[in-house]
């Protein structure tokens, strides 16, 4: 998802079909966190797009009040941060796996047994 911040609010507004007072009421609540320019004009991103059409589809489509978009958001959040932890986690674990497999291939050592230990054959 894109995070670079690219829209402002009015144009942020018209494609996700909110009114831009909507968007200033969801970053008072904590719902969106649009960045700011040096002039403090809020700059909206695609994640930021996709995080208010979600909203919009929790207020009404499934009739969530804000607090409960606030729980399925920070919820939704912390799934995304655990499964990125997650994914670290079997990266690392593959790497240690692939580290040992290597290792042992180095110390391995073809064994070949005595020449008076092979049967003789008749």
């Amino acid at each position: 998802m894109d995070d670079r911040p690219r829209y402002m609010i009015s144009v942020a507004a018209e494609l996700v079909g909110m009114h831009p007072q909507t968007l200033r009421i969801y970053e008072s609540k904590g719902l969106i966190r649009p960045k700011r320019t040096a002039g403090n004009t809020r700059l909206f991103s695609e994640a930021d797009l996709e995080r208010l059409r979600l909203i919009h589809q929790l207020t009404n489509e499934f009739g969530l009040n804000l607090a409960g978009v606030e729980q399925v958001l920070q919820l939704q959040d912390e799934v995304q941060k655990m499964r990125r932890k997650l994914d670290r986690m079997e990266r690392d674990m593959r790497e240690a796996i692939n580290q040992v497999h290597r290792q042992y291939r180095r110390d391995l050592v073809p064994w070949k047994p005595p020449i008076d230990l092979i049967p003789a054959r008749r």
